[in-house]
């Protein structure tokens, strides 16, 4: 199976195909991934240049007559650089713009902190109006592009390392703040839920002596708005262990704590993400991974 990049890309040629309202905007950058796209869909694909604030705005302004625009770019520069036209143009507005982070985590650390994309959970989930689509494995991106595809919503589409592997062993259907069993048992109260591309990561967890006895689940689709749902979905669960690769202040963990709660209940939530030391390093994905102490 492709690589998740490029399995995005050609999902999204797909679709584009057949419908002139979709548009790829990009920042001046990927390259390789997006030339197809660009050479045969010319009038559906904008290199705008670098220049995050004025592509999220552009987008919002064609979302508005009815275009379904996607914005492309490295994880931290269409997030906290163009933080206030999300917030302002797209989230308020309740624009069908999809946000397209690539390299989420730490697939860039070997470039710095400027490309470390691991506090965009927290900045994107204080929007209430937008939903986090954050797909662990290639058959988790097939399924929340056909989300995306379904519900015109302003979206965060937060995608990991090219090389993130297939975990799942087919085709699975998403659900905003639903969680997808993995693998594991499905008769217990314990689970490490994860989201995005740590899923692989979390499945060599599983199968140590310390998880023994917990199912592994992923939520590849939540946000503010989804906390209800979320708390029905972690109902059988009373020790539950969170892993992502984002600072624990504002990550997904946190969003599961928050969660909770909203009901008087005994759960145990351990949440494994990253030390903010690992700002402070340089290297690969999986070297900073365990700079940070996202360890079993």
């Amino acid at each position: 199976m492709a690589g998740v990049r490029n399995q995005f890309v050609n999902l999204l040629r797909g679709w584009a195909e057949h419908d002139r309202r979709v548009t790829l905007i990009v920042g001046d950058l990927g390259y390789g991934v997006v030339d197809e796209f660009a050479s045969t869909l010319p009038a559906q694909f904008i290199n705008a240049g670098i220049a995050e604030q004025s592509m999220m705005t552009m987008a919002a302004g064609m979302a508005s007559e009815s275009f379904r625009p996607f914005v492309y770019s490295i994880a931290n520069f269409p997030t906290f650089r163009a933080a206030e036209q999300i917030r302002n143009d797209i989230a308020h507005h309740r624009l069908p713009v999809t946000v397209v982070a690539v390299g989420g985590g730490l697939v860039y650390g070997s470039l710095g902190y400027s490309h470390h994309a691991i506090q965009d959970y927290a900045l994107i989930r204080a929007m209430p109006e937008m939903t986090i689509y954050a797909p662990g494995d290639p058959h988790e991106m097939d399924a929340v592009f056909a989300e995306i595809q379904r519900k015109a919503v302003p979206a965060y589409l937060r995608i990991g390392s090219p090389a993130t592997p297939a975990v799942h062993t087919g085709p699975v259907a998403v659900e905003a703040g639903a969680l997808l069993h993995v693998a594991g048992p499905v008769d217990t109260d314990r689970a490490i839920i994860t989201t995005g591309a740590v899923l692989a990561l979390a499945r060599e967890w599983l199968d140590l002596p310390a998880y023994e006895g917990y199912g592994l689940y992923s939520m590849p689709v939540w946000g503010a708005a989804f906390r209800g749902r979320a708390l029905d979905a972690l109902a059988p669960f009373s020790r539950i262990v969170t892993v992502e690769d984002h600072l624990l202040d504002g990550g997904f963990g946190s969003w599961i704590l928050e969660s909770l709660s909203a009901e008087d209940r005994a759960v145990s939530v351990r949440i494994k993400a990253l030390d903010p030391v690992v700002a402070e390093a340089v290297g690969k994905e999986d070297h900073l991974r365990l700079v940070g102490g996202l360890v079993p």
